[in-house]
């Protein structure tokens, strides 16, 4: 499964760089309801852009003044990311669903984790290396697939299981084969409550009004039914 997942970002990680500024689900929904969840003032904040991908994220931080470390399990992505911040930044290649091994505790103000948790199995270990990492009062944010959406998108028979999924993505030239796992709200929500975090928020989020130039069709869907969510949690 995980070697699945590397072979399909590394396959597909020049096209999705190339997008990813005016993609409308990455840059008209995913970032700008995520990135709200963030403080204002990020000035001289350190963050770990844990699955950093290709560092939009981390060149939209860089440019607010955060002190920004990222990493992606894709060499191709860990690449582009140091490519697209031009020496700024911090990149290197890791397993998200490994132990932080590099960072003592209490490292990092905020921990941001953008669409990347739904490609491991079990969150429990990454999220409490998330609240090893961070400083005390420091907060975790995340995004992720809606588990209501992937219910009805992938027509499982339980809900309740996590269980590995996959689709076909067809918007970065030839058609690539997307290994994830689907999972109960419950499943996203106690891995971050049961391991010393206090959910702040919560956010079903919709687009912005630039994505319907792009995309008509989702504009309509996503404002009537989310496809993915954005978690915000404090460590206690």
């Amino acid at each position: 499964m995980k070697q699945k997942i590397i072979n399909a970002y590394e396959a597909l990680a020049e096209a999705y760089n190339a997008k990813i500024d005016t993609k409308p689900h990455n840059a008209f929904y995913d970032r700008p309801n995520t990135l709200g969840l963030l403080p204002e003032d990020l000035k001289n904040k350190k963050v770990l852009d844990a699955a950093c991908g290709p560092g939009k994220y981390a060149e939209i931080l860089i440019e607010k003044g955060v002190d920004v470390i990222g990493f992606d399990i894709s060499n191709k992505m860990v690449e582009l990311a140091q490519k697209r911040n031009q020496g700024k930044g911090e990149f290197f290649v890791h397993d998200l669903a490994e132990p932080l091994e590099n960072f003592e505790d209490e490292t990092f103000d905020i921990v941001i984790c953008a669409l990347a948790l739904d490609y491991i199995e079990d969150w429990n270990n990454t999220i409490s290396e998330f609240n090893r990492v961070l400083k005390k009062d420091g907060i975790l944010v995340i995004s992720c697939q809606h588990p209501f959406f992937e219910y009805t998108f992938f027509e499982v028979s339980n809900y309740f299981t996590t269980e590995a999924v996959k689709c076909i993505w067809k918007g970065f030239g030839s058609p690539i084969e997307i290994n994830s796992y689907k999972r109960s709200l419950q499943s996203c929500l106690m891995p971050i409550i049961e391991n010393g975090f206090r959910l702040d928020k919560i956010l079903e989020p919709k687009p912005t009004a630039e994505f319907e130039k792009y995309d008509a069709r989702h504009f309509k869907e996503l404002n009537e039914f989310p496809s993915f969510m954005c978690l915000r949690a404090i460590k206690m």
